[in-house]
C-alpha cells in the first residue's frame, strides 16, 4: 500500500512539474509579447473578475496541460468532430479538452484525502477511482452537451422549416430564404441557426450547395437532418418544388414527434409497475392489514396465556 501511494505521489509530482513548467513558459511568452507591443492596454484587476476574462483565465490555466497526454492524429480527428457537434469549433477548445483530462484527475486526487474517501476504501482504490473519474469526466460532459444540442436542433427544425417555407412562397430563392430565416431565428433558435449559418458561409466561400448541405448532415449527425438534406438535394436535382418538400417534411417531423410522445405515454403504465409493487403496495398493505394483524397478535397472545 505504501508503495502504491509513493508511486502515485511520484506520478503526481511529475505531471504537476510538467504543468508548472508549461505554465511558466506560457507566462514568459506573454510577458515577452507585452514587452514587444507596449501599446497594448492592460485592465485593472477588477476587469479580470468579469465572465469574459474569467473564461480566458480558465483557458490559460488549462491549456498548458494539453501537451502532457500523448495523442494520435486519429484520436485528435475524433475529438474535433465531437467538439464540433457540441458547438465548439475553436482550436483552443481541443487544447482545453486535453488539458482538462490532466487537470481534473489531479483535482479529484487532491479531493480524496480532503473528503475522507480513504476511510471507506483503500488509498490505492480511492486514488485510482479518482483518477479514472477525473479522466472520463470531460468525455461524459461532452457527450451530454452533444446530446442536448442534437435534441435542441431536432426540436427546432420544424419551426425553422416553416419560416423557410414562408420565405420561399414569398418569392425568395432558397439561399435568400435560408439567410432570412437564420437572421430571424438567431435569438429564438440559436443552435439550428448556427448550423444553418455555417451552410451560408460555406456557399459564400465557393462550395457547392449540395456539398454544403452534406457537410451539415455530417456535422450535426442527426437522422432528421440527413433525411432533410437528401430531400433538398433530390428536389434541387429533379426540379420539384422545394417549398412543398419542406412543408411535407416539416409536417412529417411534427407527426413523428407526436407519435414519440404518445409512445412514451403508453410506456408510462408499464414503468409504474415497479414503483407500485416495491413502494406503494407495501404501504397500502401495512395500512389495510396492520389493525387486523394487531388484533390477531393480541388474540394469539391471550390464547397462549
Amino acid at each position: 500500500m505504501e508503495l502504491a501511494f509513493i508511486a502515485f505521489l511520484s506520478i503526481f509530482l511529475l505531471v504537476g512539474s510538467a504543468g508548472v513548467f508549461l505554465a511558466l513558459r506560457a507566462g514568459l511568452a506573454t510577458r515577452l509579447s507585452a514587452a514587444i507591443t507596449p501599446d497594448g492596454k492592460t485592465g485593472s484587476w477588477i476587469d479580470w473578475l468579469r465572465p469574459r476574462h474569467a473564461g480566458e483565465s480558465l483557458r490559460a490555466a488549462i491549456q498548458p496541460f494539453d501537451r502532457v497526454l500523448p495523442r494520435s492524429p486519429q484520436e485528435v480527428s475524433v475529438a474535433q468532430k465531437r467538439l464540433i457537434r457540441a458547438g465548439f469549433r475553436d482550436d483552443a477548445h481541443l487544447r482545453i479538452l486535453y488539458g482538462s483530462r490532466v487537470l481534473i484527475p489531479i483535482v479529484f486526487a487532491l479531493l480524496v484525502p480532503a473528503l475522507g474517501v480513504t476511510e471507506y476504501f483503500s488509498p490505492f482504490i480511492a486514488y485510482i477511482m479518482a483518477l479514472a473519474l477525473g479522466y472520463l469526466a470531460p468525455d461524459f460532459w461532452l457527450a451530454r452537451r452533444i446530446s442536448a444540442r442534437q435534441t435542441e436542433i431536432r426540436l427546432s427544425l420544424p419551426d425553422f422549416l416553416d419560416l423557410m417555407v414562408v420565405c420561399l412562397e414569398a418569392g425568395l430563392s432558397i439561399d435568400q430564404a435560408l439567410h432570412r430565416t437564420v437572421t430571424e431565428l438567431r435569438s429564438a433558435r440559436p443552435e439550428v441557426s448556427d448550423e444553418m449559418g455555417l451552410v451560408i458561409l460555406e456557399q459564400r466561400a465557393g462550395r457547392e450547395r449540395s456539398d454544403a448541405w452534406r457537410n451539415l448532415a455530417e456535422r450535426v449527425d442527426i437522422d432528421a437532418v440527413r433525411m432533410l438534406v437528401a430531400a433538398l438535394i433530390q428536389a434541387d436535382q429533379f426540379g420539384t418544388s422545394i417549398a412543398k418538400t419542406l412543408r411535407i417534411y416539416s409536417d412529417g417531423l411534427r407527426v413523428k414527434r407526436r407519435q414519440e410522445v404518445e409512445e412514451k405515454a403508453a410506456k408510462t403504465a408499464v414503468k409504474l409497475v415497479f414503483p407500485l409493487v416495491f413502494f406503494i403496495f407495501p404501504a397500502l398493505f401495512v395500512v389495510a392489514l396492520g389493525p387486523s394483524l394487531l388484533v390477531m397478535a393480541d388474540a394469539v397472545e391471550k390464547f397462549l396465556k
